[in-house]
């Protein structure tokens, strides 16, 4: 009597997958074995109004980011979708074109299409081939020349152990900065760690501030990319994948969603991002501080901000930690540092 051949066990590489779901086995392992367990970082949407804080609001709209980018109609956040979407999109290296493939729908992050759907167009200055911020991204920085813009009177960049400039602590940015870093953190380079500003993330908010025009779909068809190399960090632009994939058809049947971060706002603006020792802004009423502070204002009326002519006199000399590069309030006598020698080193954004 013949004897029977027994059934050799499932290999991992065996082992069945949705093809309507996953595009290859290696996609099915990686969504189970590494997006599953990752958290989102949703996006924020921004809902400030005239005389509130204008100087935010103004190039807001002058860049159109307040159209789409920050202004996502639908709150709910398609979890099984955006973890599909970057288990698809894994690929070490990084070819072109970028698109990706979910649920038989074939999504597009290209910067083209990333600059389309928000309605953020590139402004390109004649005769030159690159965007204003990008030609800016490509020279090395001045750290006074950010800090000065950056930071309030008499605070700048923290040293490293080699005496080179590291990152702002964001308690000693102004109110501006910190609200851009905000916005920032969550729709332009999403990151959970918020309580500095490295220097290459310092370059992207001063160029903001700085009103310099930028490609904002490379900027995040870039980080899109990043991110899904990677293993460890917060699943960004999960609003904006989730109307991506809807706009071309593919169909939510997740029971698991998730809601937006809370908006930025005038409450959250004076809550957050208010910085008490910043001179040229104030928000007339009370205030929510994350510390003990008697400097809050108990009035209620509109924010009023401060130009360069106002009486009021710059913050007064404080001795700052010999691992600090302060930069001393306009106003003042006391001479700037020396400029700084720098190592060579890579920066992040150089769209």
């Amino acid at each position: 009597m013949a004897s029977k051949k027994r059934k050799a066990p499932s290999t991992p590489s065996q082992v069945r997958y949705d093809r309507s779901r996953f595009t290859s086995q290696e996609a099915w392992e990686r969504y189970a074995n590494i997006e599953m367990p990752r958290k989102l970082l949703p996006e924020r949407n921004v809902v400030v109004y005239y005389t509130e804080f204008d100087k935010f609001k103004d190039e807001l709209e002058r860049r159109h980011w307040d159209e789409e980018l920050t202004s996502f109609a639908d709150d709910n956040i398609d979890v099984a979708i955006v973890k599909e979407f970057y288990a698809n999109h894994y690929d070490l290296e990084d070819k072109s074109p970028k698109q990706v493939r979910v649920r038989g729908h074939l999504i597009k992050i290209d910067e083209d299409t990333l600059n389309t759907f928000p309605k953020t167009p590139v402004i390109e200055e004649e005769g030159e081939i690159l965007c204003a911020y990008s030609r800016f991204a490509l020279l090395r920085p001045n750290p006074q020349e950010l800090a000065a813009k950056l930071c309030i009177p008499w605070r700048g960049f923290k040293l490293n152990a080699d005496g080179q400039p590291s990152k702002i602590l964001r308690k000693n940015m102004t109110t501006l900065a910190q609200t851009w870093s905000v916005l920032s953190f969550s729709n332009l380079i999403p990151t959970s760690h918020t309580s500095d500003v490295t220097l290459d993330k310092a370059k992207l908010i001063y160029g903001i501030i700085m009103k310099m025009d930028m490609n904002v779909g490379y900027l995040i068809s870039h980080q899109v990319s990043l991110t899904a190399q990677h293993d460890s960090s917060r699943l960004g632009f999960p609003a904006l994948i989730t109307a991506l994939c809807k706009a071309r058809g593919v169909q939510s049947d997740s029971r698991s969603l998730e809601s937006l971060s809370p908006a930025i706002n005038l409450a959250y603006i004076k809550k957050n991002c208010w910085n008490l020792d910043d001179p040229t802004v104030t928000f007339r009423g009370p205030r929510k501080a994350r510390g003990k502070r008697s400097e809050v204002p108990t009035t209620s009326a509109a924010p009023e901000t401060v130009g360069p002519s106002s009486s009021i006199a710059p913050a007064p000399p404080i001795s700052t930690p010999a691992q600090t590069l302060a930069i001393p309030a306009p106003s003042t006598q006391i001479p700037l540092l020396a400029p700084l020698s720098f190592g060579p080193s890579d920066f992040l954004f150089t769209p």
